[in-house]
Protein backbone atom coordinates (compact mmCIF):
# COMPACT_ATOMS: atom_id res chain seq x y z
CA UNK A 1 0.00 0.00 0.00
CA UNK A 2 1.59 3.53 -0.90
CA UNK A 3 0.24 6.84 0.71
CA UNK A 4 -0.18 9.82 -1.65
CA UNK A 5 1.37 12.77 0.49
CA UNK A 6 -0.18 16.00 -1.04
CA UNK A 7 2.16 19.26 -0.20
CA UNK A 8 5.12 21.40 -0.29
CA UNK A 9 8.07 20.70 -0.90
CA UNK A 10 10.43 23.31 0.36
CA UNK A 11 13.57 24.83 1.10
CA UNK A 12 13.57 25.64 5.17
CA UNK A 13 16.50 28.84 6.31
CA UNK A 14 15.63 28.21 9.74
CA UNK A 15 17.05 30.87 12.62
CA UNK A 16 17.51 30.35 16.11
CA UNK A 17 16.45 33.90 18.68
CA UNK A 18 18.10 33.28 21.75
CA UNK A 19 16.20 35.75 22.97
CA UNK A 20 12.41 35.57 23.74
CA UNK A 21 10.07 37.02 21.33
CA UNK A 22 7.55 38.06 23.79
CA UNK A 23 10.49 40.36 25.23
CA UNK A 24 11.07 42.38 22.14
CA UNK A 25 7.51 43.42 21.47
CA UNK A 26 5.64 46.14 22.66
CA UNK A 27 2.01 45.09 22.76
CA UNK A 28 0.83 48.83 22.94
CA UNK A 29 3.37 49.75 20.10
CA UNK A 30 2.00 46.79 17.45
CA UNK A 31 0.65 49.38 14.92
CA UNK A 32 3.80 50.87 14.56
CA UNK A 33 5.98 46.99 14.86
CA UNK A 34 9.26 46.96 13.74
CA UNK A 35 11.79 45.06 15.31
CA UNK A 36 14.97 43.01 14.50
CA UNK A 37 16.19 40.12 16.04
CA UNK A 38 19.53 38.77 16.04
CA UNK A 39 19.78 35.30 15.37
CA UNK A 40 23.37 33.73 15.64
CA UNK A 41 22.91 30.54 14.16
CA UNK A 42 21.41 29.74 10.53
CA UNK A 43 20.84 26.86 8.32
CA UNK A 44 19.62 25.76 5.40
CA UNK A 45 17.45 22.42 4.92
CA UNK A 46 15.03 20.23 3.04
CA UNK A 47 11.56 21.19 4.21
CA UNK A 48 7.62 21.11 3.47
CA UNK A 49 5.28 19.38 4.62
CA UNK A 50 5.11 16.46 1.67
CA UNK A 51 8.71 16.62 1.92
CA UNK A 52 8.96 15.97 5.95
CA UNK A 53 6.11 13.43 6.35
CA UNK A 54 7.39 11.38 3.32
CA UNK A 55 10.98 11.68 4.81
CA UNK A 56 9.57 9.91 8.20
CA UNK A 57 7.09 7.17 6.44
CA UNK A 58 9.71 6.06 4.91
CA UNK A 59 12.13 6.11 7.64
CA UNK A 60 9.34 3.93 9.70
CA UNK A 61 8.91 1.53 6.20
CA UNK A 62 6.24 3.11 4.65
CA UNK A 63 5.47 4.00 1.28
CA UNK A 64 5.53 7.58 0.66
CA UNK A 65 4.33 9.25 -3.05
CA UNK A 66 4.63 12.87 -2.12
CA UNK A 67 2.60 14.55 -4.61
CA UNK A 68 4.61 18.08 -5.10
CA UNK A 69 5.73 20.94 -7.39
CA UNK A 70 9.27 21.84 -6.97
CA UNK A 71 10.89 24.99 -9.19
CA UNK A 72 13.81 25.53 -11.51
CA UNK A 73 15.97 25.24 -8.72
CA UNK A 74 14.32 22.12 -7.39
CA UNK A 75 16.74 19.25 -9.18
CA UNK A 76 18.74 18.83 -5.93
CA UNK A 77 15.52 17.75 -3.69
CA UNK A 78 13.97 15.81 -6.57
CA UNK A 79 17.84 13.65 -6.36
CA UNK A 80 17.57 13.66 -2.38
CA UNK A 81 14.38 12.20 -2.50
CA UNK A 82 15.48 9.62 -4.64
CA UNK A 83 18.72 8.60 -2.97
CA UNK A 84 16.18 7.81 0.22
CA UNK A 85 14.39 5.71 -1.84
CA UNK A 86 11.13 7.58 -2.34
CA UNK A 87 9.03 7.53 -5.74
CA UNK A 88 9.26 11.14 -7.11
CA UNK A 89 6.65 9.48 -9.70
CA UNK A 90 4.13 12.69 -8.89
CA UNK A 91 6.64 15.33 -8.31
CA UNK A 92 6.63 17.87 -11.01
CA UNK A 93 9.44 20.29 -11.75
CA UNK A 94 8.56 23.81 -13.41
CA UNK A 95 11.29 26.40 -15.11
CA UNK A 96 9.70 29.75 -14.88
CA UNK A 97 9.53 30.04 -10.62
CA UNK A 98 11.47 29.03 -7.64
CA UNK A 99 10.78 25.86 -5.15
CA UNK A 100 8.84 26.61 -1.82
CA UNK A 101 11.01 28.87 0.48
CA UNK A 102 10.25 29.33 4.18
CA UNK A 103 12.04 31.37 6.52
CA UNK A 104 11.50 30.26 9.92
CA UNK A 105 13.04 31.94 13.29
CA UNK A 106 12.63 30.37 16.37
CA UNK A 107 12.73 31.59 20.34
CA UNK A 108 14.71 30.36 23.10
CA UNK A 109 10.75 28.98 24.24
CA UNK A 110 10.31 27.14 20.83
CA UNK A 111 8.25 30.38 19.83
CA UNK A 112 8.22 30.23 15.69
CA UNK A 113 7.77 32.79 13.57
CA UNK A 114 8.08 31.79 10.00
CA UNK A 115 7.44 33.88 6.21
CA UNK A 116 6.55 31.36 3.53
CA UNK A 117 7.21 32.12 -0.57
CA UNK A 118 4.75 29.47 -2.22
CA UNK A 119 6.45 29.69 -5.59
CA UNK A 120 5.77 26.49 -7.70
CA UNK A 121 3.72 25.12 -4.92
CA UNK A 122 1.15 27.67 -6.73
CA UNK A 123 1.00 25.69 -9.34
CA UNK A 124 0.58 22.29 -7.50
CA UNK A 125 -3.08 21.70 -8.86
CA UNK A 126 -1.99 20.53 -12.39
CA UNK A 127 -1.04 17.15 -10.97
CA UNK A 128 -4.08 15.69 -10.41
CA UNK A 129 -4.99 12.36 -8.08
CA UNK A 130 -5.13 9.34 -10.29
CA UNK A 131 -7.37 5.94 -9.52
CA UNK A 132 -6.34 3.05 -9.57
CA UNK A 133 -2.48 2.16 -9.28
CA UNK A 134 -0.72 1.10 -5.76
CA UNK A 135 -2.34 4.35 -3.95
CA UNK A 136 -4.54 3.35 -1.53
CA UNK A 137 -4.38 6.22 1.35
CA UNK A 138 -3.74 10.20 0.90
CA UNK A 139 -3.18 12.86 3.16
CA UNK A 140 -3.38 16.82 2.18
CA UNK A 141 -1.23 18.87 3.91
CA UNK A 142 -0.60 22.68 3.26
CA UNK A 143 -0.51 23.34 -0.44
CA UNK A 144 -1.57 25.43 -2.94
CA UNK A 145 -5.44 26.76 -2.25
CA UNK A 146 -6.44 25.13 -5.80
CA UNK A 147 -4.56 21.97 -5.25
CA UNK A 148 -6.17 21.15 -1.80
CA UNK A 149 -9.85 21.78 -3.23
CA UNK A 150 -8.95 19.64 -6.33
CA UNK A 151 -7.10 16.96 -4.69
CA UNK A 152 -9.70 16.31 -1.67
CA UNK A 153 -12.00 16.36 -5.00
CA UNK A 154 -9.83 14.21 -6.83
CA UNK A 155 -9.27 11.78 -3.62
CA UNK A 156 -12.97 11.45 -3.43
CA UNK A 157 -14.00 10.44 -6.44
CA UNK A 158 -11.28 8.06 -6.36
CA UNK A 159 -12.19 6.12 -3.13
CA UNK A 160 -8.89 6.76 -1.53
CA UNK A 161 -9.40 7.49 1.71
CA UNK A 162 -7.88 10.46 3.19
CA UNK A 163 -6.57 12.45 6.05
CA UNK A 164 -7.37 16.37 5.94
CA UNK A 165 -4.58 18.03 7.90
CA UNK A 166 -4.96 21.76 6.83
CA UNK A 167 -2.13 23.12 9.07
CA UNK A 168 -1.21 26.66 8.18
CA UNK A 169 -2.92 26.12 5.21
CA UNK A 170 -6.36 26.65 7.27
CA UNK A 171 -7.37 30.30 7.40
CA UNK A 172 -7.79 30.18 3.41
CA UNK A 173 -10.63 28.51 3.58
CA UNK A 174 -14.32 29.66 5.05
CA UNK A 175 -16.32 27.38 7.01
CA UNK A 176 -18.42 25.94 4.07
CA UNK A 177 -15.02 24.99 2.29
CA UNK A 178 -13.93 23.48 5.68
CA UNK A 179 -16.86 21.62 6.28
CA UNK A 180 -16.32 20.03 2.71
CA UNK A 181 -13.41 19.08 3.37
CA UNK A 182 -14.34 16.95 5.87
CA UNK A 183 -17.13 15.33 4.39
CA UNK A 184 -14.86 13.91 2.24
CA UNK A 185 -12.19 13.25 4.12
CA UNK A 186 -11.79 10.28 6.08
CA UNK A 187 -9.87 11.44 9.02
CA UNK A 188 -8.84 14.68 10.12
CA UNK A 189 -5.24 16.17 11.97
CA UNK A 190 -4.90 19.38 13.40
CA UNK A 191 -3.29 21.33 16.39
CA UNK A 192 -4.88 22.88 18.99
CA UNK A 193 -4.74 26.48 17.38
CA UNK A 194 -6.22 24.56 14.67
CA UNK A 195 -8.53 22.83 15.99
CA UNK A 196 -10.16 25.72 17.30
CA UNK A 197 -10.24 27.79 14.10
CA UNK A 198 -11.79 24.86 12.94
CA UNK A 199 -14.46 24.44 14.84
CA UNK A 200 -15.06 28.19 14.76
CA UNK A 201 -15.64 28.41 11.23
CA UNK A 202 -17.82 25.23 10.57
CA UNK A 203 -19.91 25.86 13.99
CA UNK A 204 -19.16 21.94 14.70
CA UNK A 205 -17.30 20.75 18.14
CA UNK A 206 -14.62 18.19 17.69
CA UNK A 207 -17.17 15.75 18.96
CA UNK A 208 -19.51 16.53 15.60
CA UNK A 209 -16.51 17.03 13.58
CA UNK A 210 -15.36 13.35 14.76
CA UNK A 211 -18.62 11.91 13.98
CA UNK A 212 -18.42 12.75 10.23
CA UNK A 213 -15.21 11.33 9.64
CA UNK A 214 -13.57 7.65 10.76
CA UNK A 215 -11.27 10.20 13.51
CA UNK A 216 -10.79 13.41 14.38
CA UNK A 217 -6.79 14.13 16.14
CA UNK A 218 -5.79 17.11 17.94
CA UNK A 219 -1.94 17.51 18.61
CA UNK A 220 -1.25 19.27 22.00
CA UNK A 221 2.46 19.66 21.83
CA UNK A 222 4.14 18.25 24.97
CA UNK A 223 0.37 17.68 26.17
CA UNK A 224 -0.18 14.72 23.89
CA UNK A 225 -3.30 14.74 21.93
CA UNK A 226 -7.02 14.18 21.71
CA UNK A 227 -8.13 11.41 19.49
CA UNK A 228 -11.70 11.80 18.84
CA UNK A 229 -14.19 8.62 17.27
CA UNK A 230 -17.59 8.43 16.92
CA UNK A 231 -18.00 11.84 19.55
CA UNK A 232 -15.89 9.80 22.47
CA UNK A 233 -12.08 11.50 23.27
CA UNK A 234 -9.40 9.70 24.22
CA UNK A 235 -6.17 11.30 25.87
CA UNK A 236 -2.89 9.92 24.53
CA UNK A 237 -0.41 10.65 26.76
CA UNK A 238 2.90 12.54 24.87
CA UNK A 239 6.39 10.52 25.40
CA UNK A 240 9.46 12.42 27.14
CA UNK A 241 12.70 13.69 24.56
CA UNK A 242 15.90 13.23 24.81
CA UNK A 243 16.40 16.99 24.80
CA UNK A 244 14.26 20.37 23.85
CA UNK A 245 16.22 21.02 20.35
CA UNK A 246 14.33 22.28 17.19
CA UNK A 247 10.40 21.91 16.88
CA UNK A 248 10.53 22.56 13.10
CA UNK A 249 8.93 19.51 11.38
CA UNK A 250 7.55 17.89 14.26
CA UNK A 251 4.13 17.81 13.22
CA UNK A 252 5.59 16.75 10.07
CA UNK A 253 6.73 13.74 11.56
CA UNK A 254 3.75 13.02 13.66
CA UNK A 255 1.61 12.87 10.64
CA UNK A 256 4.35 10.52 8.42
CA UNK A 257 3.77 8.12 11.69
CA UNK A 258 0.28 8.45 12.09
CA UNK A 259 -0.09 7.29 7.93
CA UNK A 260 2.41 4.52 8.71
CA UNK A 261 -0.01 3.10 11.16
CA UNK A 262 -2.76 3.77 8.81
CA UNK A 263 -1.24 1.73 6.38
CA UNK A 264 -1.02 -0.74 8.26
CA UNK A 265 -4.16 -0.48 9.77
CA UNK A 266 -4.09 0.46 13.36
CA UNK A 267 -7.12 2.01 15.75
CA UNK A 268 -6.24 6.01 15.64
CA UNK A 269 -5.48 6.20 19.53
CA UNK A 270 -2.12 3.58 18.28
CA UNK A 271 -1.21 5.66 15.47
CA UNK A 272 -1.39 8.69 17.71
CA UNK A 273 0.65 7.08 20.36
CA UNK A 274 3.43 6.16 17.51
CA UNK A 275 3.34 9.59 16.08
CA UNK A 276 4.07 11.18 19.89
CA UNK A 277 6.79 9.03 20.12
CA UNK A 278 8.38 10.04 16.61
CA UNK A 279 7.64 13.57 17.40
CA UNK A 280 10.21 13.47 20.40
CA UNK A 281 12.78 11.81 18.55
CA UNK A 282 12.53 14.42 16.32
CA UNK A 283 12.90 18.03 18.40
CA UNK A 284 15.95 16.33 19.31
CA UNK A 285 17.28 17.10 15.94
CA UNK A 286 17.97 20.38 14.06
CA UNK A 287 16.02 20.38 10.57
CA UNK A 288 13.22 18.55 9.80
CA UNK A 289 14.86 16.15 8.08
CA UNK A 290 17.90 15.34 9.73
CA UNK A 291 16.83 12.56 12.77
CA UNK A 292 17.17 8.52 12.41
CA UNK A 293 14.63 6.20 13.63
CA UNK A 294 17.02 3.37 13.99
CA UNK A 295 16.13 1.24 16.64
CA UNK A 296 12.29 2.58 17.02
CA UNK A 297 9.69 -0.04 17.34
CA UNK A 298 6.70 1.06 15.84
Amino acid sequence: MAAVICGSLAFDTIMTFEGRFAEQILPDQLHILNVSFLVPALRRDFGGCAGNIAYCLKLLGGHPLPMATVGSDGADYIARLRSLGIDTRWVRQVSDTYTAQAMIMTDRDNNQITAFHPGAMMQAHITQVQPGGDAKLGIISPDGRDAMLQHALQFHAAGIPFVFDPGQGLPMFDGKELAAFIEKASWVTVNDYEGKMLCERTGWSPAEISRRVEGLVVTLGAQGCEVWVGGEKTIVPPAKPDAVVDPTGCGDAWRGAMLFGLEQGWPLARCAELGNRVGAIKIASRGPQNYSLAGLKP
